[in-house]
């Protein structure tokens, strides 16, 4: 049936959001915007004990900063709402009423330590047809009994019955028909009176249902509480309305086996988060992409080549681009390890197309921060646009270019021990002289000058400019040595060659 693309994403708010939840988030909206549908960012927040405060803010400025745009939500709204699950109790009462009233659901008794304590006599136990009627609930009780247990005041939860020995079937838009058997899932339990809201599975399967969602792209990891999600789908009478189900691979660790977690990022340094967070209760500050360094762009790039490939060898790819080629067909079912230096190399690729002068603007505050100031915006972008191609981050820049504005607090005893002889203190002082006739200081005036100059004397090439590269920088590396000194200009440059000459031993 032909309907209006509508997707959700729907994280709970229990904590920072994960990268791999950024790139389901990503995947539901480039497959929105390609089919001209909706994306509805929904607050999964039933699980009270499990609360976060601020984490449900932290999700919607993650997303806002990865450009990817929500058309209904908890900020945007939308005829859809309340979108945050906690402001929906009413809605839930009725379909919990709904299943009760039509047998397709029951209220269970049983108190945690008889559960427990079923648990610790029956090897593998599961609440199913072949053990409800042991259990304390409403159909192996007498009604009278549980009118009286509702009168008192009771606690209980509601639980769907589940008839066994039926294959449920499940179409996958990535995996294909998968196929379970009922008589392996237990009667999931859907709502529970102590806190008077649904579980993960109620809320989930009717707020989809109301939302009018089409397509149901999440992890991997949902993939097992499927088939349950078809049979309340069918328990409702909503089965022409459900939608296509697409459960997307894991992303897993760069290194051995399993599921990307946090501690793979502490433990090899990269963040697993989009935003840096800020623990509430233990005061644990975990690192962010965003305040690492990395441009939004090319973390939305590298995560969307994460499990998906654009049907050819095309890696650098915008929003737009990326809207336009994706496509679920080409998904992969296995998971993707997590390439944590691809990562830095899409950043890499993305400074580099920055102009030089948006470059110059984001390093101005790490100058600043190192108390650097009073350089023109045209002397820190010339600076910048010599080193720009050695960077994965902006944060490399000082390591690249802090030599245009400090001169050298010493020199790297390696070089000196290799370029400077007791003859080097004399052609340096001779290398000022011919620096100080040269009116034109530019790259292309002074090279020849000095080149000539020094092929006339018949000194070592090598040893003669890399001594001049050591007095200006501190070492033996950086950019071209006349467009460094183009940029310091004939005063700081002489400057720096008699700091040399006079610090320099050997």
């Amino acid at each position: 049936m032909d309907r209006k693309v509508r997707v959700r994403f729907a994280p709970s708010p229990t904590g920072p959001l994960h990268i791999g939840g950024v790139r389901t988030a990503l995947y539901n909206y480039l497959f929105a915007r390609q089919n001209g549908g909706d994306m509805i960012l929904r607050i999964e927040d039933t699980d009270s004990q499990r609360f976060v405060p601020g984490a449900e803010e932290y999700i919607n400025e993650a997303l806002a900063w990865l450009g990817i745009k929500i058309d209904e939500g908890v900020r945007e709204g939308g005829k859809y709402g309340p979108y945050k699950q906690s402001e929906r109790r009413d809605i839930y009462r009725e379909h919990v009423k709904m299943l009760l009233d039509n047998g397709k659901a029951y209220m269970a008794f049983d108190t945690p330590a008889e559960l427990e304590a079923r648990r610790q006599s029956v090897p593998n136990f599961q609440y199913d047809a072949s053990t409800r009627m042991s259990m304390r609930n409403s159909l192996s009780l007498p009604a009278e009994e549980v009118n009286r247990l509702l009168g008192d005041g009771a606690q209980y939860v509601v639980r769907f019955l589940i008839e066994p020995g039926r294959d449920v079937e499940v179409n996958d838009l990535i995996r294909g028909k998968v196929t379970i058997n009922s008589s392996v899932l237990d009667d999931k339990v859907l709502y529970k009176s102590a806190d008077d809201l649904p579980t993960y599975h109620l809320a989930n399967i009717v707020d989809d249902h109301l939302m009018e969602v089409s397509h149901v792209i999440r992890g991997e990891e949902w993939l097992p509480s499927a088939p349950l999600h078809v049979l309340l789908y069918e328990a409702f009478g909503w089965a022409d309305t459900m939608p296509e189900f697409v459960h997307l691979p894991l992303l897993l660790k760069p290194d051995g086996k399993g599921k990307l977690s946090k501690r793979d990022g502490d433990r090899l340094g990269f963040p697993v988060f989009p935003l840096e967070w800020h623990d509430p209760k233990s005061g644990e500050i975990s690192s962010g992409y965003r305040e690492s360094g990395y441009l939004p762009e090319a973390v939305v790039n590298f995560l969307a080549l994460l499990g998906w490939n654009p049907g050819d060898d095309t890696e650098i790819m915008s929003m737009d681009d990326l809207v336009g080629k994706f496509s679920l067909s080409h998904c992969s079912k296995s998971g993707a390890k997590f390439d944590f230096e691809k990562g830095k190399w899409f950043n890499h690729k993305y400074l580099q197309e920055l102009p030089d002068a948006d470059l110059a603007m984001m390093f101005k505050p790490l100058l600043a921060e190192k108390g650097i100031t009073g350089y023109s915006d045209e002397y820190i972008t010339g600076a910048v646009a010599m080193v720009k191609g050695r960077i994965n981050f902006v944060k490399d820049l000082w390591e690249q270019a802090g030599f245009f504005f400090v001169e050298p607090a010493g020199y790297d005893p390696k070089a000196v021990k290799k370029r400077w002889s007791e003859e080097t203190p004399r052609i340096m002082t001779e290398l000022i002289d011919v620096l100080d006739s040269i009116e034109d200081f530019s790259s292309a005036a002074t090279e020849p000058v000095v080149l000539d100059w020094i092929a006339g004397k018949g000194y070592h090439l090598g040893n003669v400019m890399n001594a001049f590269r050591l007095t200006v920088v501190g070492e033996c590396k950086g950019p071209h040595m006349f467009d460094i000194t183009a940029l310091m200009g004939k005063e700081e440059t002489v400057r720096r060659v008699r700091l040399g000459i006079e610090r320099i031993k050997i």
